[in-house]
Parts: structure tokens; C-alpha cells; sequence
């Protein structure tokens, strides 16, 4: 999880971008990202990036952001991972015109593919990610997020210039920026339990759909596309036997959990004792030499709405001979997160599940 956070000032606009601007927001994410930071502020104040680093890939300073191509007309600021960015490099190092300068850093991979393929290299992108980047030629920016939305992005057009984040409480550094709920978007909050893209509880601040790219001009002009549909990437499979299906979809689960198990730092599993969970954790155990670190928690005392799965996780971890560590929490643990869960989240979800995926992250960090 990394932090990314931009502005960029329109034609007729006298907004100069500067770096104690693009600075602040950046460092209302420092949680996103402990691992470095970096930013980038064009010469003439009109364009300006800000990036918070959580290293997993290529842990070197050389891949930090906001990083740049060969001769600096693109600027990118990335949040996510490309799973396979190291094929992407085999294939642009065919093309026999690139020069890289890290060693095998999924940022650089963005910047080279866009320069040979433009935006339609997101078709060769597997992972999730939340891009913004700067055609310094075209003089347009790119903000793009990947085909299911995992990773945020949140942007406001107001006073001649657009901002972008991943986290609102970013934009709300900008003092010209509007606070005010949304009513629609309240009323969405309260039927759905949360708020629906692209509406966000702050009136004027959107969130970008998942799979889609939004392309910004220096005169202020957008254009907004959906590059990627579930629908039309499924096939109806009738007439194909249970066992023919379940094959299929084992065979994906284990191309997608080795595709998650590439890192240049320690990975392991949040295992709840569920299927899903325990699945990742078999898989994730299969070919390893050492035992797969598990996390997991629970909670003290008995709830009839809330049944503890601890018995199960306990099980499947020693199933596959995972390192298995847990916590139970309290109703003490609940209140002294709220304060904590209101600035993390920026606008409400009304799903408890927030309380115990801070802590099991908490756990796992630990």
C-alpha cells in the first residue's frame, strides 16, 4: 500500500502547484507509505505529484517516485503492484529501445509500456493499481484504476485545477476545497450501507470507478472510459461438468496466489477459518520450503451475532504446517479503535469488518 497525490493547474488557471502544497497532502498519508517519499513540481507550477512508498518490489532507491522516463516527458506516481511486470519487460526489452534504470521495479515497467503501447497497455497489466501520470508532450494527465477498483483514487475539480489522491482527507489539505456533505450521496450511504461509486460523502469529491481511466487536458477538458468489463471477458459454461468447473477454477486460484507470493519482502495470509482463506492458505503452502505465516483474529467471550472461527483457522493452519499467530480482542480494543477508524476510513462503511482487518494488519506488521 503506497500513497499518491497530484495537482494539476489548468491553462487559464493562476494556480501555481508548489511543494509545501503537494507536501501536505502527501503526509496526511504517511501510513500508507513509511518507506520513503518523493515529489515532483513541473518548472512553470502547473503540474506537481507526491508519492508515499511502501517498498515490496524492487527495494531500491532508484525505484522510489515520482519516477520519470529517459528523457523526462512522463511522470508517474503508482500505488499497487503489476503481478506481471517482470513478462512486460521481457517483451519491451524485444523492442530493443529501452534503457531501464532499476533492476526490476513494476513502476518503470508502467512508464516504458506506456511509451510503446499508450493507454492501451493497461490491457497487458495484471495486478491492482492506482496511477497517475503526466504526458508532459500531450500535456494531459492519466489517472487510472484497475479493472476490479482494490486500489483507491479520489480526485476534485474546483478553482481551475483537478486534484487526485488515495485518500480524500488529501484533497481536504486544499483550502479551496469544498466542505459539505452530499445529500445524494447520503442518501446512497443510507440504503446501501456505503457509497456507491463515483459519489463520495464530500460534495465535490468523486471517486474513479474501478476499470477506468479518466484523461485530463491543460484546458480543463475530461474524458472518462471504461476499459475493462467483467462482463465481457465471461463465457457461459453449460453443458461443462462440476468437476471440469472446479478444476478451472483451482487452476485460476493457484496462477492468481503465485502470482501474490512474488515479493522482495516477507508475504503471508490473513486466515479467518473461512473457505476463502483457508483456500489461500493451502495454496499459498504449496512448493514452500519454510512454513506460511498466518494471522488471524478472534474475539473474548461469546457473541450469538458474531461467532468466533478460531477452532477453524487453528485447523487449516495446522493442516498445511503453517507459523500460525493470533489475537483476541475486546470490546476495550473496538473503542479505542473509533477515534482511529474515523481518520483512516474518511467516510463511513457500514461493515464491522473494518475493526478486525485493522487489527489483523496490525498483527501482521507486529
Amino acid at each position: 500500500m503506497c500513497g499518491i497525490v497530484g495537482a494539476f493547474s489548468f491553462k487559464n488557471s493562476s494556480f501555481k502547484v508548489s511543494e509545501p502544497y503537494i507536501v501536505k497532502m502527501r503526509d496526511t498519508m504517511a501510513h500508507r507509505g513509511p518507506d520513503g517519499v518523493g515529489d515532483w513540481i513541473s518548472k512553470d507550477g502547473k503540474i506537481g505529484l507526491g508519492h508515499r512508498r511502501l517498498s515490496i518490489i524492487d527495494l531500491s532507491p532508484i525505484a522510489n517516485q515520482p519516477m520519470s522516463n529517459a528523457d523526462g516527458s512522463l511522470q508517474v506516481v503508482f500505488n499497487g503492484e503489476i503481478y506481471n511486470h517482470a513478462d512486460i519487460r521481457k517483451e519491451l526489452n524485444q523492442v530493443g529501445k529501452f534503457q531501464w534504470k532499476t533492476d526490476h521495479s513494476d513502476t518503470e515497467v508502467i512508464l516504458h509500456a506506456f511509451e510503446q503501447w499508450g493507454i492501451e497497455c493497461l490491457h497487458k497489466f495484471r495486478g491492482m493499481f492506482a496511477i497517475g501520470l503526466w504526458d508532459e508532450k500531450n500535456r494531459e494527465l492519466w489517472l487510472i484504476r484497475d479493472r476490479i477498483g482494490i486500489k483507491p483514487l479520489y480526485y476534485s475539480v474546483h478553482h481551475g485545477r483537478i486534484t487526485f489522491a488515495s485518500e480524500i482527507k488529501a484533497l481536504l489539505q486544499d483550502p479551496d476545497q469544498k466542505r459539505a456533505v452530499d445529500e445524494e450521496a447520503f442518501y446512497h450511504y443510507l440504503s446501501f450501507l456505503t457509497t456507491p461509486t463515483p459519489f463520495t460523502l464530500f460534495e465535490g469529491i468523486k471517486k474513479l470507478p474501478s476499470g477506468t481511466w479518466l484523461r485530463i487536458t491543460e484546458n480543463g477538458s475530461m474524458e472518462e472510459k471504461k476499459y475493462w468489463d467483467v462482463l465481457d471477458h465471461t463465457q457461459p459454461l453449460t453443458g461443462v461438468s462440476e468437476d471440469e468447473i472446479a478444476k478451472r477454477i483451482l487452476d485460476e486460484l493457484r496462477v492468481a496466489v503465485k502470482l501474490r507470493k512474488v515479493s522482495d519482502v516477507p508475504v503471508g495470509v490473513f486466515l479467518s477459518g473461512g473457505i476463502d482463506s483457508s483456500t489461500n492458505a493451502a495454496l499459498f503452502s504449496e512448493g514452500e520450503n519454510t512454513k506460511v505465516k498466518t494471522f488471524t483474529i478472534g474475539y473474548e467471550g461469546k457473541y450469538e451475532s458474531y461467532q468466533n472461527e478460531l477452532h477453524y483457522a487453528r485447523r487449516m493452519a495446522n493442516e498445511v504446517g503453517a507459523e500460525y499467530h493470533e489475537k483476541l480482542l475486546t470490546i476495550d480494543d473496538l473503542m479505542d479503535f473509533l477515534p482511529r477508524m474515523v481518520q483512516l476510513q474518511d467516510e463511513p462503511i457500514a461493515d464491522p469488518v473494518c475493526v478486525p482487518v485493522y487489527y489483523v494488519s496490525k498483527l501482521a506488521r507486529d
